[in-house]
């Protein structure tokens, strides 16, 4: 099932590829990485997917720990920036697959390990791709996403106007109480669910995707009345050494199929 915003998706990745690895940003920074190895602990037996996995910095970190690695996603440019990178590694036991998480070119119970970090926000049919998800993964198996928590109350849709503005491709992020509801719908028992605070650079955030200036005019005015005690936008911006920040809360949620 193609995605109705493919074309959104693929135009902002392609965009974003270049810079996607870059030090400056929390993708694939050493310790978040870290936090999703020690939080879903694989094992050297596992058959490991990565969904929607972008240039798979995560997938690549999984691969010395597990026998396999198979990294999906829709933008090709993303998908070989992650070959290139597994390649200069020596990663020798990763496939990469250009497809898209609504629907998964992969047989029933083919992984052990199934995951998708920071990619749900950007599924119109989040339903679809968790479906796909369970359904590729083998009983006993554990399934686990990682992906923005919405903001609370009215302030959820001031928030993802603004970062919908900023990437078109983003189409809402979710509330932990969601992303359980994905695992309970499937029979999944949770076996983890916690956050990890993440300090984002608006400048560095606003440059990745490469949003006209225009529009970061008018995202830098709305965070900055916001920071003067103006309208809120859901972000909870703040000054630190003179650029905004703002806070983004990262939920790993973790279960695992019925035998």
């Amino acid at each position: 099932m193609k995605p109705e915003n493919i074309e959104k998706i693929r135009r902002s990745f392609e965009t974003q590829a270049p810079e996607f690895e870059s030090k400056a940003l929390n993708f694939s920074k050493e310790e978040y990485l870290d936090y999703a190895l020690t939080e879903i602990a694989p094992a050297p037996s596992d058959d490991v997917l990565e969904v929607a996995a972008g240039t798979c910095a995560c997938g690549r970190s999984f691969a010395s720990r597990v026998r396999t690695v198979v990294c999906l996603d829709a933008t090709p440019s993303m998908l070989e920036v992650g070959r290139r990178a597994a390649e200069n590694s020596g990663l020798g036991n990763m496939v990469f697959v250009r497809g898209y998480a609504e629907e998964l070119p992969f047989l029933e119970n083919s992984f052990t390990i199934v995951f998708s970090r920071l990619a749900f926000h950007h599924f119109a049919d989040a339903e679809a791709a968790f479906s796909e998800m369970a359904r590729v993964l083998k009983p006993g198996g554990k399934l686990a996403m990682i992906d923005m928590e919405a903001t609370g109350g009215e302030l959820r849709e001031v928030r993802d106007e603004i970062e919908t503005l900023r990437d078109p491709s983003h189409v809402r992020n979710l509330r932990r109480e969601e992303m359980k509801a994905l695992f309970s719908a499937h029979g999944m028992e949770i076996e983890k669910c916690g956050a990890i605070t993440i300090p984002q650079r608006l400048e560095s955030w606003l440059s990745l995707t490469k949003t006209p200036q225009s529009v970061c005019r008018e995202i830098r005015r709305r965070m900055q009345a916001d920071i003067d005690g103006g309208k809120k936008t859901g972000f909870c911006p703040y000054i630190q050494e003179g650029d905004i920040f703002f806070p983004q809360r990262w939920v790993l949620t973790m279960g695992r199929k019925g035998c």
